[in-house]
């Protein structure tokens, strides 16, 4: 009886750690950015800081640690993951800055922007 119990902890334990393992989870219980892209928009470009979440495509947190996305502010051919080039119009992304329930947080940068590991 006191082995069948084990092996049960041991399977509830071994599914928890590859369920972990799968999904990384943060303080924010935001979505894992697996690749530059986030709700099919790409996380570099042309950006547009908008004044109301419902005018963004994405809304974040500013941190200065342990980011989603570390962001290097560029003026000119922003197209590697983490470049952002703030624009007026036509923007690749709009982004809403917000302390609450962020879909990613980001670092500002100076240099090797980027996703975070």
């Amino acid at each position: 009886m006191k082995i069948l119990s084990y092996l049960g902890l041991i399977s509830i334990f071994l599914v928890i750690v590859s369920f972990h393992k799968k999904e990384k989870v943060n303080i924010y219980n935001t979505v894992k950015l697996d690749s530059c892209v986030f709700k099919s928009k790409k996380l570099y470009g042309k950006i547009q800081f908008v004044e109301y979440p419902s005018q963004a495509d994405v809304k974040v947190k500013i941190v200065n640690s342990f980011p989603d996305l570390r962001v290097r502010f560029v003026e000119n051919f922003a197209d590697e993951c983490g470049e952002w080039r703030i624009v007026e119009n036509n923007a690749d992304l709009k982004v809403y800055i917000t302390e609450n329930f962020p879909d990613f947080t980001i670092q500002p940068v100076t240099s090797f922007p980027g996703l975070s590991n």
